[in-house]
């Protein structure tokens, strides 16, 4: 199993060194870096090159979405993910304007937390079911027969279908009875099909967006 760097930006201690202590003790993940605001981590997260970064939203001085930015703008390969408090719309899709891939909340679980790190990494967009919800719910308001969709076969359809609905990869598997694998196959073919690289731009196809 690959080692997943992961680099947390913060400013609550406890949470900061819960994470830290959690996924440092996690098999196939590692801690290489823990920020109390933007700044410590716009000077160090190029050095640390981490995989995955978990941004806060409101930091000390700079907030998450401007760090986000600069960083997203100068390493497009590194992945990020909000583990954040706000469940609001202006909130969640300033994130993904601004590169994040991944929403999370702070009350999701340990276990949840790494699965979808891990979701992440592997080229997914993880988040939480809430979050979902509401980004499925705006653009359904705006939803009007796309014929990109033509293109896909129906199991493609249901996995865009779930995929839309935040679902992670293992969870899709389950839902449809098929492995991670055959799962991630799909998922390429949906990327290759629609011509997007990430599930937000999969999911406004999906939504005629």
């Amino acid at each position: 199993m690959d080692i997943i760097s992961v680099a947390i930006v913060e400013d609550n201690h406890d949470i900061r060194q819960a994470m830290e202590l959690l996924i440092n003790g996690s098999e196939g993940y590692a801690c290489i870096g823990a920020f109390n605001n933007a700044e410590n981590a716009l000077e160090k997260i190029p050095q640390l090159l981490p995989n995955v970064v978990l941004m806060d939203f409101n930091l000390p001085g700079m907030n998450g979405i401007e760090c986000i930015t600069r960083l997203k703008a100068e390493f497009p390969d590194m992945q990020f993910m909000m583990l954040t408090v706000y469940e609001d719309d202006d909130k969640i899709f300033m994130a993904l304007e601004a590169g994040a891939s991944g929403y999370i909340l702070k009350k999701t679980s340990p276990g949840e937390l790494l699965d979808a790190i891990r979701d992440l990494h592997d080229g997914g967009s993880p988040m939480s079911s809430q979050i979902a919800r509401r980004v499925v719910a705006y653009f359904q308001k705006q939803a009007k027969p796309n014929p990109a969709l033509e293109a896909l076969t129906s199991r493609e359809k249901e996995i865009l279908d779930q995929l839309s609905k935040g679902f992670l990869y293992k969870e899709i598997a389950g839902n449809l009875f098929i492995s991670i694998e055959t799962v991630r196959r799909h998922v390429h073919n949906i990327y290759e099909k629609l011509h997007v690289r990430s599930r937000t731009d999969a999911v406004n196809k999906y939504f005629n967006r």
